[in-house]
């Protein structure tokens, strides 16, 4: 059995969560796909409490007050659980989702017996399934991936590691730093794209003592975020067909 929550947090007034797509908020598309999941036996959603509770008071997930950055966020979500749990954390932003994408991804992900497994989607199957839509893609000597917005992570394994995480994340937008944390060398082969899968995940196991897992997927639908205009009337029309009967 897995627990499971979701990052609906983001510091404003208004987050994403709440913007309705065709009369739905949009974290109830994720949670919807997220409750068809049997195995999951317990969910919480990190965020504005005050705005989130109303909306979710009759759906028996466990709603966790927001930190001020995404990193505390995680741990607050990682907090709700014991160290020996393992968890899938979802974002918010993902209402295109599947039970069928999420499944595949924490079968593939358990099948690597990882502490830590993050999906990644090929840009020929973003771009097939999503004509025209705009993703940012990394090169590696394997293909041109795309992230998803999904983790599958031990507990007691992520919080060990999230204080170097918080780092990261804080130079994020500084190269200079950023180079200076990761290493010139795989910096250097990631911008040419030769680094290998492999090769990152080493990388993060030397710098956060986590054994990290890269799982390809073939769903374009967990690294479809709402990020703007454009993602938003995609997520319209595709979950506009859906309600089809």
């Amino acid at each position: 059995m897995l627990k499971a929550f979701i990052l609906a947090g983001s510091g404003k007034s208004d987050p994403k969560a709440l913007i309705k797509i065709n009369g739905r908020e949009m974290i109830l598309y994720v949670l919807d796909a997220l409750k068809r999941l049997d195995y999951i036996e317990k969910i919480a959603v990190v965020g504005p409490g005050e705005k989130l509770s109303p909306l979710l008071k009759d759906s028996g997930v466990l709603v966790v007050e927001q930190g001020p950055e995404l990193i505390d966020n995680v741990m607050r979500g990682l907090e709700c659980f014991s160290d020996e749990d393992e968890v899938l954390i979802l974002t918010s932003d993902i209402p295109m989702i599947t039970p069928e994408a999420l499944d595949d991804f924490v079968k593939r992900a358990k099948e690597l017996n990882a502490e830590f497994a993050y999906p990644i989607i090929p840009k020929e199957d973003t771009e097939k399934k999503y004509p025209g839509v705009k993703r940012t893609y990394v090169k590696v000597k394997e293909g041109t991936f795309t992230g998803g917005n999904a983790v599958l992570v031990k507990v007691g394994s992520a919080k060990r590691c999230l204080g170097k995480a918080k780092e990261i994340f804080l130079y994020r937008k500084s190269p200079l730093k950023l180079a200076a944390i990761l290493g010139v060398p795989i910096v250097l082969k990631l911008l040419l794209g030769l680094v290998t899968i492999s090769e990152v995940e080493k990388r993060v196991y030397e710098l956060f003592g986590i054994k990290a897992r890269a799982v390809i997927s073939r769903f374009p639908e967990i690294g479809s975020d709402v990020d703007k205009e454009s993602d938003l009337e995609l997520a319209r029309r595709v979950l506009a067909r859906e309600d089809v009967p």
